[in-house]
């Protein structure tokens, strides 16, 4: 058992140690350019958003250049700004972001192509498409705040040639313990994207919260409106094609409220999880033997207790907080990410528990491969 605890540790540390020496090694982050910014269509896809989420619409973003802002929804939020446009939106696929922005794109385009002079092309609003120059599609959640320094990140990567560029999400500070555990996940651990990025071989894990969208991509996305996980399936696609997935040096500011309720954190992990499970299958069991060890082990290493085993897992104690100092620069040692590591571990045996069925936005799915999602009857009717 002791040997089995020491490698298991190591294995890990080095797992960590590697990660380190990429983020190390990463480009450094570069000030946005000062060149003239094109036309940006930003679209938010949205089904019933919370109050902070409202608040995230109707914040205003101080972009350079032009751009259209536009909530995709099946009913009107209440946006205080001016600035924010309104898509009724009301999609029958499995997968209503996708279908939300299949149609946005749909009709957006057929109204900038056909639209004269005196034409209004969405609700109480002026035309989305005025520039006469290029335009950038974004798609980005409603718990993303968005500024000018994501819309520049996001805009630079497709100008340098990338086909899709995400931006990592980074939740803020909370003073719940899930707030924590979530901040410990996206920021603080391996499962942060940006240590993701680094450690991705073939095609990349994306997050689809905030992302930038060539034509090609664009044109593959609304084929997943029956996918679950549909940002894994879109990275997936375009590197079968030879088009480059790339990370926007800015992050996704993602605000969370003070506190946070823990059911629908563990609810949405343990997704993140299954979509895991049906999109790459073979990354599936590193979850509990790389990403998110340490609580076992600390457990193990006190029953063996000794010396290589209380070694190993000091050193990887260790190179973990390294790792989480690395990605979050607030002052003093950071601890979340062992919160994060139970979370996940939790999460991912609830995944094992649920199998291929999948509750989302209310209604239960079965899980097929590549993410597709196959309709289950609801609970007490009949087949």
């Amino acid at each position: 058992m002791t040997a089995l605890v020491t490698l298991w540790a190591l294995v890990a540390s080095c797992f960590t140690g590697v990660a380190l020496v990429r983020l190390w090694r990463a480009r450094p982050a570069l000030p946005q350019r000062s060149r003239r910014r094109p036309h940006v269509l930003l679209l938010r896809p949205v089904d019933a958003p919370t109050p902070l989420e409202i608040e995230n619409l109707g914040a205003p973003i101080d972009y350079p250049g032009t751009l259209t802002h536009v909530v995709v929804s099946p009913f009107r939020p209440r946006l205080e700004s001016a600035n924010v446009r309104w898509l009724a939106s009301d999609p029958l696929s499995r997968n209503r972001k996708v279908g939300h922005l299949a149609y946005a794109l749909a009709t957006l385009q057929a109204a900038r192509a056909s639209r004269r002079a005196d034409e209004p092309l969405i609700d109480e609003g002026p035309a989305a498409m005025t520039s006469t120059g290029d335009q950038v599609v974004l798609c980005v959640d409603a718990d993303v705040r968005v500024d000018a320094a994501l819309i520049g990140a996001l805009v630079d990567e497709l100008h340098a040639g990338a086909a899709l560029s995400s931006a990592a999400p980074r939740p803020s500070v909370s003073s719940s313990l899930a707030g924590k555990a979530v901040r410990g996940l996206l920021v603080q651990s391996h499962h942060a994207f940006e240590v993701i990025d680094v450690m991705s071989a073939g095609a990349r894990a994306i997050c689809g919260k905030a992302i930038a969208l060539s034509p090609a991509a664009a044109a593959e996305l609304v084929k997943l409106a029956d996918c679950i996980g549909e940002d894994l399936e879109l990275a997936h696609v375009l590197h079968q094609q030879g088009l480059p997935v790339t990370l926007a040096r800015a992050t996704a500011a993602v605000p969370q409220a003070d506190q946070v309720a823990g059911g629908p954190v563990v609810a949405r992990f343990t997704r993140w999880m299954q979509v895991l499970r049906a999109h790459r299958p073979a990354l599936f069991p590193s979850v509990p033997l790389l990403f998110a060890p340490t609580p076992v082990l600390m457990v193990l290493a006190s029953v063996v207790a000794t010396p290589p085993a209380a070694v190993a897992l000091c050193a990887l104690v260790a190179l973990r907080i390294t790792l989480a100092n690395r990605q979050d620069r607030r002052g003093g040692l950071r601890f979340e990410w062992l919160l994060a590591e139970l979370l996940l571990l939790g999460c991912w045996v609830n995944a094992l528990w649920q199998g291929s069925t999948v509750s989302w936005r209310g209604r239960r799915f079965a899980l097929e491969a590549g993410g597709r999602m196959v309709a289950l009857p609801a609970p007490g009717r009949a087949r």
